[in-house]
């Protein structure tokens, strides 16, 4: 009598539900089963690998995100589809609210528009790439008809093309997204490679930014004397944080005596919660940094404000730990901070930036100063040593040529040597000076 231990594992029953399993002639084991499909239909899905355990395995993953109800997505279906089903089963549960949003809205005005009709199975390199120039030189006020919307046409809809196209960035963006879909989709082994990953559109040029000169950063720090958040922008040129940072900055963060900062959040706004606690961008961004004395006294005297404010508000008091709070002990907005940066920056006479710029300024002068770049990599938190070089690239640069032209004024005439080394005791300068 033939006992189930005594049947070959390839021929075992299974249970109803649990799928087939079998080794083909190429050596390799298929598992089949049915599962949840995106319209609420069941489709039978295959899986391979080169042992029954890993194959079993991949088959019952399968099947129980199914009993869950999430849908897999079908290879067969088009890109719409399948972005759809990616946004709203996996996306949602990766990114953070503001990320998801624009994501939604990238798939929504580019992606679904533009390959939402062509199957994901038979989407190519060379479909992308047409996409994406066409993307490049199209106007998308006309497309999106931008200008038909207004009141009062005046470009586009009255005959008037105003030519706007997507910049560099925009451009690179909508590609990343397009990738993210499609490596999701390998990973779940839908389709077999990304196709996007193989069009190459170029590295767009970093955003310009103005940082400050250490004379304008004393003119905005003299501005801002007597404005309730001056310890803020003095933190901010200090230390280089970002404004989500410093607005999400609790007391039990601070220890004034040991004067250092744990930075453990961010606080933003969002559509669903509206002003909304974070954890940081990354987790380089959750670090320790030390503070100057003169923020440490600024952090001081502000304390001391804010119970005065407390005292003054009464029984409306509603503070929840935050640092830097309205006169209400309620978090700061952060669009109400760049209206009081603004009014700072015109009272100090100095030209209009972002207050992102604080964060470079802090950044370009302390490379100028002829702090490592390590050290300011672990300061601003950045996740690789290679963002820091990269975006402060320009003043490196700057740097080695003044470096450079020391160096060659040491090597010039033998006068010009004999002076720029004095007595001739010391070593020629190795850098520039920074006045």
């Amino acid at each position: 009598m033939t006992t189930p231990r005594d049947t070959p594992v390839s021929r075992r029953t299974r249970a109803n539900g649990d799928g087939t399993i079998y080794q083909r002639k190429d050596g390799r084991w298929e598992a089949a089963g049915y599962v949840l499909a995106p319209g609420n239909t069941r489709r039978r899905v295959r899986v391979y690998d080169t042992t029954r355990k890993e194959a079993l395995a991949k088959l019952t993953e399968k099947i129980a995100a199914s009993n869950r109800g999430l849908p897999v997505p079908s290879a067969q279906g088009s890109v719409a589809a399948y972005l759809t089903y990616w946004l709203e089963n996996v996306a949602i549960h990766h990114l953070r609210e503001n990320t998801y949003t624009r994501y939604t809205a990238v798939a929504g005005l580019y992606l679904i528009p533009g390959l939402g009709r062509k199957k994901v199975a038979k989407l190519t390199a060379k479909d992308v790439r047409t996409w994406l120039n066409q993307l490049r030189t199209t106007c998308q006020c006309c497309t999106r008809r931008l200008d038909a919307g207004r009141d009062k046409p005046r470009c586009c809809a009255a005959g008037n093309c105003c030519s706007k196209r997507l910049s560099p960035l925009t451009l690179a963006y909508v590609h990343s997204v397009l990738k993210s879909a499609l490596e999701h989709a390998v990973r779940e082994e839908e389709i077999p490679r990304n196709v996007a990953r193989n069009v190459r559109i170029g590295t767009p040029r970093p955003r310009r930014f103005e940082p400050l000169t250490a004379g304008e950063a004393r003119q905005l720090l003299a501005a801002a004397q007597g404005h309730r958040l001056h310890a803020l922008f003095e933190l901010a040129l200090h230390t280089g944080l970002r404004k989500g940072e410093l607005l999400g900055l609790r007391w039990e963060d601070l220890d004034l005596d040991a004067g250092t900062a744990a930075i453990r959040r961010t606080l933003q706004r969002t559509a669903a919660g509206g002003l909304t606690t974070l954890p940081t961008k990354t987790r380089a961004s959750e670090r320790r940094i030390a503070l100057p004395t003169r923020c440490v006294q600024s952090l001081k005297l502000h304390h001391e404000q804010q119970k005065r404010e407390r005292e003054a508000a009464g029984t409306t008091w509603q503070h929840d730990g935050h640092v830097f709070t309205t006169a209400q002990g309620r978090p700061i907005d952060p669009t109400n901070l760049t209206r009081a940066f603004i009014t700072v920056l015109h009272k100090a006479g100095l030209r209009r930036i972002r207050f992102h710029d604080l964060r470079h300024s802090t950044a370009t002068l302390l490379l100028e100063q002829g702090v490592e770049l390590v050290v300011i990599k672990e300061l601003l938190g950045h996740a690789h040593i290679g963002v820091t070089a990269t975006v402060y690239a320009h003043v490196r640069l700057r740097l080695q040529r003044d470096a450079i032209n020391t160096l060659s004024t040491a090597l010039g005439s033998p006068e010009t040597a004999e002076t720029a080394s004095g007595d001739g005791d010391e070593p020629p300068p190795c850098a520039a000076l920074v006045r």
